[in-house]
């Protein structure tokens, strides 16, 4: 058998056994959850137990690996796949929508999500004296990477320090600057360099994001906003779409509905209080956006979650007597 096939197989031995002790970890922790926050306040854990149909989220720049199972995140007409064989990474807060495709109870999909912190990225291009990468990053905020060893081997120390919480404070922070460090040598260096990189366009695209989930409740003038990133308005409306497949003014406007949604459902606002207090002027209007965004009016859209609510908490006491 040649060299490189005997290498090719050792590494694929070494990254199945790295994803079995992670499919370990995870379905320990996520038992009897769907999703499971962590003692590595940039670490969250999630399990399926069934193939989904899309639902709505919002991510922010993290990565994320499925040790067990396969997902896919839906940005605007963009699909993107991800499994044992792909990582995803996104480098921008981005509405979308995410499907399960692979999961059984038997064999569920089990994975988990790290939030990547750009200014680490920004230290490490700055003082480390990488080189630029040579390819052209693809004008997406999310992007599949190739798993590696050296991408999963840090995972798994990470994950192992869950058992060991009084290390976590000391060992955590370190082991994410690896992370951090490893995805700018992996494949999809080109596409976090850019967005990282001060001045960058994806960098003012970032910064204009941000301007809008502080100032979501303000009217928005894409002149003002354009200023205040050093873009042109054009340029702005541009690249904005290009990256996160919505104008800012239908991002501002997501921002708002699903804002509003939760002041009605978690602290009990009424539909006219709630829209008032997310920045709109015409309940008539964020009425009918509303219906347009979830397909059903504020009200019975609340009645219906609280109601599944119930059921969901009944079958688990019902499971758990």
């Amino acid at each position: 058998m040649p060299v490189e096939e005997r290498s090719g197989q050792r590494q694929e031995q070494s990254q199945r056994t790295m994803h079995e002790r992670m499919a370990e970890v995870i379905q320990r922790w996520t038992a009897g959850k769907e999703v499971c926050e962590t003692a590595i306040p940039n670490l969250g854990l999630f399990r399926r137990e069934a193939a989904t149909e899309p639902c709505s989220c919002f991510i922010g720049p993290s990565i994320v690996l499925v040790a067990q199972g396969a997902k896919q995140l839906l940005i605007g007409e963009h699909a993107y796949t991800y499994n044992t064989d792909r990582f995803l990474v996104t480098s921008l807060d981005l509405p979308a929508s995410s499907q399960i495709l692979e999961a059984s109870p038997e064999k569920p999909c089990l994975g988990l999500v790290l939030e990547l912190d750009l200014r680490v990225m920004a230290e490490f291009i700055a003082q480390s004296g990488l080189p630029p990468p040579r390819n052209r990053p693809s004008d997406s905020s999310a992007a599949l990477g190739k798993i590696t060893p050296a991408i999963l081997e840090p995972f798994g120390r990470l994950l192992a320090l869950l058992d060991e919480p009084g290390a976590i404070s000391a060992l955590a922070p370190l082991i994410e600057r690896e992370i951090h460090y490893r995805l700018l040598m992996s494949d999809q260096a080109a596409r976090l360099w850019q967005i990282a990189s001060v001045g960058s366009q994806s960098h003012r695209i970032a910064r204009a994001v941000d301007w809008l989930k502080k100032n979501y409740a303000l009217p928005l003038r894409i002149n003002e906003l354009a200023d205040y990133v050093q873009m042109s308005a054009t340029t702005l409306h541009h690249h904005f779409r290009q990256l996160t497949a919505m104008s800012p003014l239908q991002y501002q406007k997501w921002l708002r509905l699903h804002e509003a949604r939760r002041l009605m459902l978690n602290e009990r606002l009424d539909v006219s209080s709630a829209a008032f207090q997310v920045g709109y002027e015409s309940p008539s209007q964020f009425n009918r956006e509303y219906s347009r965004l979830f397909g059903n009016s504020p009200k019975r859209d609340v009645d219906e979650l609280r109601r599944h609510a119930t059921l969901a908490n009944s079958f688990t006491s019902l499971e758990f007597r």
